[in-house]
């Protein structure tokens, strides 16, 4: 089998040396291991390095696109690449690399299509009280949509085997972390979770510039996806919310007119009618989003089926560059080495 790490980066000149030093060029159970640098409109030397240090492949992105167009272009550069299992890390080396062998296990042996690295956040000390808080949270809401058993869900150390790879569609344009885990609750692609170590902060996070930003941009993206994949949910629990809150002024109404006062607070009335008229818009606007999850379901199936077709007639990757491998160090190895000498000499011609 052929094992591909992949690796998004945007200006990672200085960490990404100590982020490839880590990765194993030998996994148990994998002939090939391979590692792909997605470079997001870069303007450091962030390609030079990766091709300084032994990358086999780079995709490179015109402009800069966001993380979550940088995971999805690896995960389909890595199908096309022949992967039969994709890692992905991050750039600043803030994942334990020793562990990716731990990572692909559960996929190697049969037992999970999806597997995500639990940093077991309590544990790590750059992070706030505020935000393990929040972390916890945000995987909790996570685990209710998806009706999964991450604990991490923002964790981007995480494996595909290939079936799970080809159904992931990330239409996020900030995160793919959190839509990845709900897809793959929805589409039933068996998930696990293994505990990983983390290495020390090398710099600030570029997706969050501060604690506000953090929060904000998490709930905005829980919010989203939240109501995307459970629309009639979300939206009939607001619909029963105004429909309760009509039901007061409703109440204090009948209660007057019992007492023969009614006509004095006819404003209750209609404040409830129109309360009431709210809840029955937006439990219709459950009922439209309900169809259009259909409609979105039904277009990831699609999408599906033209990347299988993609990968059938091999479609090269997009905006794909080859890397460079360490001197003196062969191409492939194993039962694969001569199918991807051929793809990489067609690759480069």
């Amino acid at each position: 089998m052929k094992l591909i790490i992949q690796i998004p980066c945007l200006n990672e000149e200085e960490t990404l040396p100590a982020t490839l030093a880590d990765l194993p060029r030998q996994v148990p159970g994998f002939a090939v291991v391979e590692w792909l640098v997605i470079d997001d409109g870069s303007t450091d030397r962030t390609i030079e390095v990766a091709r300084e240090h032994g990358v086999d492949h780079i995709v490179k992105l015109t402009n800069n696109k966001g993380l979550a167009a940088g995971f999805q272009a690896g995960l389909d550069a890595s199908l096309k690449l022949g992967a039969d299992v994709v890692v992905n890390t991050d750039a600043d080396n803030q994942y334990s690399a020793a562990d990716i062998p731990k990572l692909v296990a559960p996929i190697v042996e049969g037992r999970a299509d999806m597997v995500v690295g639990d940093r077991e956040t309590d544990t790590i000390e750059h992070f706030s009280p505020l935000k393990k808080r929040l972390q916890k949270l945000g995987s909790w809401v996570v685990r209710q949509a998806s009706d999964t058993n991450v604990p991490d869900t923002t964790s981007g150390f995480r494996a595909y085997n290939r079936e799970a790879a080809i159904q992931m569609a990330v239409v996020s344009k900030y995160t793919y972390t959190l839509e990845t885990i709900i897809q793959a609750g929805k589409l039933l692609v068996a998930t696990d979770h293994v505990p990983i170590g983390t290495n020390p902060k090398t710099r600030e996070s570029r997706l969050f510039p501060s604690m506000g930003a953090y929060v904000r941009r998490n709930a905005v993206a829980i919010t989203r996806i939240y109501t995307q994949y459970e629309p009639l949910k979300v939206f009939s629990a607001l619909a029963a919310v105004l429909a309760i809150l009509a039901a007061v002024p409703w109440a204090r109404f009948l209660i007057a007119y019992i007492g023969g006062d009614g006509a004095g607070h006819v404003q209750s009335l209609i404040f409830g009618a129109v309360l009431f008229n709210a809840a029955v818009v937006v439990g219709t606007l459950g009922i439209i989003g309900d169809l259009l999850y259909g409609q979105r379901m039904m277009s990831q199936r699609i999408f599906e089926r033209v990347r299988r077709i993609e990968l059938q007639l091999g479609v090269p990757p997009s905006h794909y560059e080859p890397g460079a491998r360490p001197t003196g160090q062969p191409a492939t190895t194993g039962a694969h080495a001569g199918q991807r000498t051929d793809e990489h000499e067609a690759l480069r011609a």
